[in-house]
């Protein structure tokens, strides 16, 4: 990498790579997401993440596809230049949250689906579920609510 991470811009990493984990993130993607945060420069190759992260090639391209599958990060080409320069998309987080809270409503659909095939035997257990279903659906349209309030403000 042309440039060099600061023994800060390390930490910050490390400690940005922790928290992503903790919310599901492979090691490796969760370093990849953050060095493209921390670093200098906001378009890295392959190899410079692949360097400064002192991945191997595996393990860097599989971070690299799961950001991407994920839509955490994103690339661009350069004409005349074969190479990807990734990106984070985190200055994007009003759409990745969108897309996250729209997710839901597919996942909340077949959780109801289970609810009105469960036994009513279980009266208890099928109220939870149907709190929950409620909850998410509360959910969504309070968080919806929240970033357009954001957006307007």
């Amino acid at each position: 990498m042309e440039n060099k991470l600061t023994d800060k811009q390390k930490e910050l990493i490390e400690s940005f790579g922790v928290i992503q984990e903790a919310m599901g993130l492979s090691p490796a993607s969760a370093r990849v997401d953050s060095l493209l945060t921390v670093a200098d420069s906001t378009e890295l190759t392959f190899d410079q993440i692949r360097e400064a992260l002192e991945l191997s090639k595996s393990a860097t391209s599989n971070a690299i596809n799961n950001l991407l599958t994920m839509k955490r990060i994103g690339y661009k080409t350069k004409p005349g230049d074969r190479k990807r320069y990734f990106h984070t998309r985190l200055g994007q987080w009003r759409a990745g949250f969108k897309d996250s809270l729209n997710g839901l409503t597919a996942y909340n659909e077949v959780v109801k689906d289970i609810l009105d095939n469960r036994t009513e035997d279980t009266k208890e257990f099928n109220k939870q579920l149907e709190d929950f279903t409620e909850f998410i659906e509360y959910y969504q349209k309070e968080s919806i609510k929240l970033i357009e309030n954001w957006k307007n403000k």
